[in-house]
């Protein structure tokens, strides 16, 4: 059980990893383009996939381009932050998983 809560945290994580990823891009192509030309924004494409026994796992797909909206400093700021909170919360289910684990490893020894 806390294997697979271990593998949908990691998996979860470099999702955002990815996410971040994609809003620093966003943010370095719009700088590169300059301030009289637009640059589109480019948005994270995620998937939930089964993994070995079942388990639900966080994909990355890629990236979809948002004809017509181009990049915003102010919403990919708040992209990044939306990541890093996330990448946060799957950390910390990642430690609870890791200390679950650690925890039956001593009971068994008893």
């Amino acid at each position: 059980m806390s294997l697979d809560l271990l593998a949908a945290a990691a998996s979860a994580m470099d999702a955002q990893r990815a996410a971040l990823d994609v809003a620093a891009r966003n943010v370095a192509a719009a700088e590169a383009a300059g301030p009289n030309r637009g640059y589109a924004r480019l948005e994270p494409q995620f998937r939930v996939v089964r993994g070995p026994g079942g388990t639900a796992l966080l994909r990355f797909r890629g990236t979809r381009t948002r004809r017509g909206v181009n990049v915003d400093i102010l919403h990919e700021m708040i992209a990044v932050m939306n990541a890093s909170r996330a990448y946060q919360a799957d950390a910390s289910l990642f430690d609870v998983g890791k200390s679950l684990a650690e925890q039956t490893i001593a009971l068994e020894r008893l």
